[in-house]
Parts: structure tokens; sequence; C-alpha cells
């Protein structure tokens, strides 16, 4: 009996995934509170689309059911939204997203940093800390029944390319508390307008990401010069 059941799990696993796989042109608007909707990036880590939203908070992307999409902007908190099969339905997908708050750039956070929770024995020392996507993938595969089912619907393989991305906005932030606007259009001649590009640019560059890693501001500096150079030209080419 059980060498049938097997199979017509994996049959019906199959039909249930099969019926969502047609893709839809979403319409989405992202509303706040307060502050800036322009440019806010949006990807669909399933089927890799991406898009920004344009200063009414419109945007448009390619998405079907049990998709997973992250939403992110230099002003705006982190945001997830998984497409459920109602939100198909919608003419205009309404996704509310929260500002960030503003914090100082230097503050003293904590003027005994010999004192923290592996001093006071709370707790032990070597232990890894997870981001957020790090944990959900730990919790996705720390079972084998859990992990079976997670591959299979391909759930493991959208959390492992959620963590990437947390990587790449990590690097971002870094890079955009690095230098102020100035040193991007006065230092390296980036117009105004395309510096999240130019810095999306660099974060790709894998000598540049290490040297952001290990926050090294002057091997970073030295890097960012021919980047500048490389991405002038191709917006020259791109504007002939």
């Amino acid at each position: 009996m059980l060498r049938f059941a097997v199979p017509l799990f994996l049959l019906l696993f199959q039909l249930t995934f099969g019926q969502a796989t047609v893709e839809k042109m979403i319409h989405g608007k992202i509303v706040i509170a307060s502050g800036t909707i322009e440019g806010v990036n949006i990807i669909n880590l399933v089927n890799e689309q991406s898009t920004t939203s344009d200063s009414n908070g419109h945007f448009f992307i390619l998405a079907k059911a049990a998709d997973l999409l992250v939403l992110s902007s230099v002003n705006l908190e982190y945001h997830r939204k998984i497409i459920e099969e109602d939100d198909l339905k919608q003419e205009v997908l309404i996704i509310r997203m929260v500002s960030k708050i503003n914090e100082l750039k230097e503050v003293i956070v904590n003027k005994h940093p010999e004192i923290n929770a592996v001093s006071l024995g709370i707790s032990a020392k070597g232990i890894k800390k997870y981001t957020p996507a790090e944990r959900r993938l730990y919790t996705a595969t720390s079972t084998p029944g859990d992990a079976l089912l997670n591959m299979m619907s391909g759930r493991t393989a959208m959390l492992k390319k959620e963590i990437e991305v947390e990587k790449k906005y990590s690097l971002l932030a870094k890079i955009d508390a690095l230098f102020e606007e100035n040193y991007y259009t006065k230092t390296l001649k980036i117009p105004a307008d395309y510096i999240k590009g130019f810095q999306f640019y660099c974060v790709e560059d894998e000598k540049l990401a290490t040297a952001l890693r290990s926050k090294n501001k002057t091997m970073t500096m030295f890097l960012i010069v021919p980047l500048a150079q490389k991405f002038n030209v191709l917006l020259a080419r791109k504007n002939e």
C-alpha cells in the first residue's frame, strides 16, 4: 500500500504546483505614510525579474502565485510579499511599506565594547549569527521531511536567492553610508540621477565587494575610481 502512496503523493504534488505556473503582469502600487516612493527596487526572486517604482509608487512585474517579491529602498524598510491567487485578480495590487527612522551617523552605542553577551556568559563564543534570510533557510532545511518538501516545491532555491539578494543590499547599505553625494558627483563625475545605478554596478565587482565587507575604506576608494571611469564610458555610449 505504501509503495502506491508515494507515487500518488508525487502526482498530486505535481498537479497542485502545475496549476499555479501561469505568470501574469502584475500592476502594483506602493503606499507609505510619508516619504519618497520613487525608485523602489522590486525583485521577483523566483523568475529573477526586476523593476522600479515610478514617482507615484506604481510598478509592473511578471509573477505568479507563490512567487516572492522583495522590495527595498534606501529610505524604506525591507519588505517581502508572497504573491497569492487573490493578488493576481486585483486590478492594482496595493503594497504598504514603512519609512526608515532617520539615524545619526555617529552614535556611541557602547562605551565598553568588552562587555557583551559572550563576556557575560549569556551566549557561547563562536556561535554563528544568522541573518533573517539565513534563519528562514535554516528552518526550511533543518529537518529531513521539511527539507524534502521545500526542495521539491522550490522554496529552498527561492530562499537561497533571497540570501544572495540580502547580501547585495547589505553591500549597498555599506557603500551608501561610506560616501557623500558630492563624492560621486564631484570626484567620480557620476551624474546625480545615476548614483544608485552606479552603486549597484560597484557591488557586482567582487574585489570592491570584498573591500566593503572588510570595511577597508582605503581599498574601496582605490577600486571605485576605475569602476567610475568604466561606468561613465557606458553612460556615454548609452546616450549617443
